[in-house]
């Protein structure tokens, strides 16, 4: 991924990323409420050697304390410091208890030992830092001790600091806990954010589109929360921005297959729910609007929803003219302005795959090529049944819908491939339901300020009924 995808993930997934940040700072908080405190005593000891006083007597005497204040650092720890430290003091631990409480340490080049007692009562620290520096003082003045009872030790001892009371204490470091918490939080959000991001199958904008399938994407449909209250969006509020991107989809098709004659397109999806028959019946209208003799058949044999939405009789059309139970001039219905006209999809039948490819429906396709400028089929999604495919190879020209946040890369790749595989052509591919705020926002999210020229008219007036598109008479002349 590149650097702008973290930033629209982080852009997208911040509240996840705060949140995180938040409960690790709070259990950090926690912990170091919970946590017992701990304060730390140190006392020192230096080392030093007995010389006659000459240089070179000096520099070796100096190589020598040296070395032994390496070895008197971890003679401090051993039970012969501790076990005395712990009889004087009345301490209730083993030699190996209180050497978990001491750090012993020895500063570099020098002959000074550091004792450290860290412990949950700042005295008992202090006393025993104090202690066990007198312990290792004495038990060294024991071991280097000479046989001869008159001569000094080579080595001396001494307590040049000790231990005070401890005022604060060391552990837990509430400031450096939080710190921790929070980055650890941070860190955990961005890392979740990146995860969910990869994993997520979902396509969400047209970059997810290009990663499947280099079709065109001709349009994309902003979401609106009202669409199941208002599907026809072009004719009921036709300067929202929802209207105006069916008239960006209108505009781009008129570029699409500018070799083919006929004007028909076959609008379908992967899946059901992705918004195809509003799509259908918003571009019918909007390309209505333009002045274009528009049909919009409702090719969807299976659950036709285009009656519904334009609120006409649906109980016959489509069906019943390729059975020979209606003639086509009785059931195709004007609506609106003159230069929209519907046929609905008439009573359901047991074979609508044979239906739609059948010689008849190649008698029909003619037929409204030659009576219409543009037509639109609603059909079915292509992913459960092959109706769309069929139909879409005898019409000349499919429109794939995809639904933003709900359709699949692998359920795309499966619609492609259906529409490839009986040789149908794709003219390109439609976004629905982008959302117009937010890191995958799309670019129409301030169209609904500007007017469009005049209003359609009162949107819950009855469409105007003209005339048919053609009479018995005329189509027998034709």
């Amino acid at each position: 991924m590149e650097l702008r995808d973290y930033i629209r993930i982080l852009r997208k997934s911040w509240l996840l990323i705060v949140a995180l940040t938040l409960v690790a700072v709070a259990a950090a908080s926690a912990f170091s409420i919970l946590q017992t405190p701990r304060y730390s005593a140190m006392s020192q000891v230096f080392v030093s050697t007995q010389s006659s006083g000459t240089t070179s007597d000096l520099v070796q005497g100096n190589s020598f304390t040296v070395a032994r204040v390496k070895t008197y650092s971890g003679l401090a720890t051993t039970p012969l410091v501790l076990l005395p430290v712990i009889e004087s003091l009345k301490l209730d631990l083993t030699s190996a208890e209180l050497e978990r409480a001491i750090s012993v340490s020895a500063q570099l080049d020098t002959s000074i030992i550091d004792i450290t007692v860290t412990d949950p009562d700042p005295v008992r620290a202090a006393d025993i830092a104090n202690a066990v520096s007198q312990s290792l003082t004495e038990g060294v003045q024991e071991i280097e001790q000479p046989d001869d009872p008159s001569a000094a030790a080579p080595v001396k001892l001494t307590r040049v600091r000790v231990a005070s009371v401890p005022i604060t204490p060391v552990s837990p470091n509430v400031p450096l806990n939080i710190a921790l918490g929070a980055l650890v939080g941070l860190a955990l959000g961005v890392g979740l954010a990146v995860l969910r991001e990869t994993l997520d199958t979902r396509i969400r904008s047209q970059r997810d589109v290009e990663q499947v399938t280099d079709m065109p994407v001709i349009g994309g449909i902003v979401f609106d929360p009202k669409a199941t209250e208002r599907p026809l969006i072009v004719h009921a509020d036709p300067r929202s921005p929802r209207a105006e991107s069916f008239r960006t989809l209108r505009t781009n098709l008129q570029y699409l297959d500018l070799g083919r004659a006929d004007r028909s397109f076959v609008v379908t999806s992967s899946i059901g729910s992705e918004g195809k028959s509003t799509t259908s019946a918003n571009l019918a209208i909007a390309l209505a609007d333009a002045g274009a003799r528009v049909l919009l058949v409702d090719a969807d044999l299976r659950r036709p929803k285009i009656a519904e939405y334009m609120n006409i009789e649906g109980a016959v059309g489509l069906t019943d003219v390729l059975i020979g139970r209606a003639e086509l001039a009785d059931v195709i219905q004007p609506w609106g302005n003159g230069q929209l006209f519907v046929l609905p999809a008439g009573h359901i039948p047991p074979n609508p795959s044979e239906l739609l490819g059948s010689a008849g429906m190649a008698t029909l396709l003619q037929e409204f090529n030659r009576t219409f400028d543009v037509v639109i089929f609603d059909s079915p999604p292509l992913l459960p049944v092959t109706d769309a495919a069929i139909l879409a190879k005898s019409v000349g020209g499919a429109i794939v819908i995809i639904a933003a946040g709900r359709t699949q890369k692998n359920q795309l790749k499966g619609a492609i491939a259906a529409l490839q595989s009986v040789g149908a052509p794709i003219s390109g591919l439609v976004l629905t339901m982008l959302q117009t705020k937010g890191p995958d926002a799309y670019g129409y999210g301030h169209y609904g300020q500007y007017g469009y020229g005049h209003t359609y008219g009162d949107v819950t007036a009855e469409p105007e009924m003209v005339a048919p598109p053609y009479s018995r008479r005329s189509r027998a002349q034709a």
